[in-house]
């Protein structure tokens, strides 16, 4: 039988002059696990091929300790560059936050806050007074409260206001939203009966009338963000619901999702309905994120009645869904942008990147063309073509952005789709991640969310195809 291959020890590896890289960068803990584990694998692969025979050299084993310490420690959570046409993208973190709160939170990150101290008083505080006032303002609501997501608002509302008690809401708004959100399971978790009344495609106001008993606890509204019924429909507006609602003295909750603050239109964009236009047609309570139109961080906001929110907050349910001071620090910059609706569309990300023409983008694809033809060389041609992004996380479903990117199909149709695949998965294994569409039999990079800032890393990393790829190599032309 042939003899075992001689392995140095760990002491001699972690003594190479290699390791004190490894062990700088990645502790001595750590980086002797992996050399341990390099040796286990050698020693395994002796055992299963013998008749090999010889002993990996210490730079092979140090090799695969550096590259296994690279894998580990390398973060889960990366930057990636959103070619979807997605503009908020759920999967991708939604909406991206201006460079106001991306401020404050480094600073809270780093120093102590008040976030729930009163400065004035030298007592406890209350961490919703850091922009419930702000909410009031842009909303015209009387009072306001924060949680960790919308999901969690509705079901903080529906909780405190009707736990053994009936919700009536239309059969048209029994939604569900990604991640198996619905609306009768929250209603149920909530402690809430659901009542519905109407049917899918109509419901008139006397379904809501006659659907009303001493049991009611409360009539319930819920924008249907992520789908659109057209054709013989007929739906109640907010203002006559809460009409019905409070002939009863009864409150209207709307579950308004997306939740903009401002008329969209102003910038060529959809209408979508406000949170003020909301409460200024008779809601009582209004929920919404702060991740989506608002263009700020994951959060649920509840604005509406003070005598409500103060209700809400005593439930001690708000404590387990509160949110944190970095949540905080982001919102307070975000929701401040708005006070100045001249500079809004330039300094909120998402605005800017909702209002971005399609012009613009067919420049940028003008300039990248080259750049990438030549990382991709002749088994791929890359256009340039019209595109339509959507605003997305179920909000204006049926509305689209006129925009512009690049198409890229394999030069031969034989196994194309094998082609297809490969580009696209050497895609996302970037440096930093670039994640398109595969339709029509090709991959689409649409460019509304490449801004200027990035295109220049974007362009650095496309040599790396050229390698993934095997293609062979062509000499790349400098990046514009």
């Amino acid at each position: 039988m042939t003899a075992a291959p001689v392995l140095p020890s760990v002491d001699k590896l972690l003594q190479h002059p290699r390791s004190i890289d490894l062990l700088g960068e990645y502790g001595k803990t750590q980086t002797t696990e992996a050399i341990r584990t390099a040796l286990a694998h050698a020693r395994s692969l002796w055992r299963a091929q013998p008749e090999a025979g010889h002993a990996p050299s210490n730079e092979a084993l140090l090799d695969q300790a550096e590259q296994a310490l690279k894998t580990r420690m390398a973060p889960r959570l990366k930057a990636v560059f959103n070619l979807t046409g997605t503009v908020l993208h759920t999967n991708l973190g939604r909406a991206l936050l201006p460079q106001e709160a991306i401020d404050a939170v480094t600073e809270a990150l780093q120093t102590p806050s008040n976030l729930e101290y009163d400065l004035e008083t030298g007592g406890r505080g209350d961490r919703d007074d850091l922009v419930e006032a702000l909410i009031c303002e842009l909303t015209g609501a009387e009072a306001a409260t924060i949680v960790n997501n919308n999901a969690a608002a509705v079901l903080l509302c529906l909780n405190t206001l009707t736990a053994g008690q009936e919700a009536i809401v239309s059969r048209g708004e029994l939604v569900e939203i990604g991640g198996a959100f619905r609306i009768p399971d929250i209603m149920q978790r909530a402690g809430a009966k659901l009542v519905e009344v109407g049917t899918t495609n109509r419901t008139h106001a006397r379904d809501y009338e006659t659907a009303i008993t001493e049991a009611t606890g409360l009539l319930m509204k819920v924008h249907c963000s992520n789908y659109a019924i057209s054709g013989f429909t007929k739906a109640v507006s907010d203002a006559e619901v809460g009409q019905i609602a409070h002939a009863s003295q009864l409150p209207l909750m709307v579950d308004l999702g997306s939740g903009t603050l401002v008329d969209l239109r102003q910038w060529g964009l959809p209408h979508e309905v406000t949170v003020r236009e909301t409460i200024a047609a008779g809601a009582d309570l209004v929920t919404f994120s702060g991740d989506k139109l608002l263009g700020g961080p994951q959060a649920g906001i509840i604005a509406g009645r003070k005598d409500l929110v103060a209700q809400i907050k005593k439930n001690p349910l708000k404590r387990a869904l509160r949110v944190g001071k970095l949540t905080l620090a982001a919102l307070e910059p975000t929701l401040r942008l708005y006070l100045h609706p001249e500079q809004l569309a330039q300094r909120l990300t998402t605005l800017r990147l909702f209002t971005r023409s399609a012009e613009a983008m067919q420049a940028q694809a003008e300039q990248l063309i080259p750049v990438l033809q030549t990382a991709l060389g002749s088994d791929y041609v890359v256009a340039q073509a019209p595109m339509h992004s959507q605003i997305g996380s179920g909000a204006l479903p049926v509305e689209s952005l006129p925009s512009h990117g690049l198409v890229i199909r394999p030069a031969e149709r034989k196994q194309s789709g094998r082609q297809l695949h490969r580009l696209e998965t050497a895609l996302r294994q970037l440096h930093r991640p670039v994640i398109g569409r595969l339709q029509d039999d090709a991959l689409w990079l649409d460019l509304r969310c490449l801004e200027e800032a990035d295109q220049a890393l974007f362009t650095a990393q496309l040599a790396q195809l050229t390698v993934q790829l095997n293609l062979p190599h062509t000499p790349q032309k400098d990046a514009p």
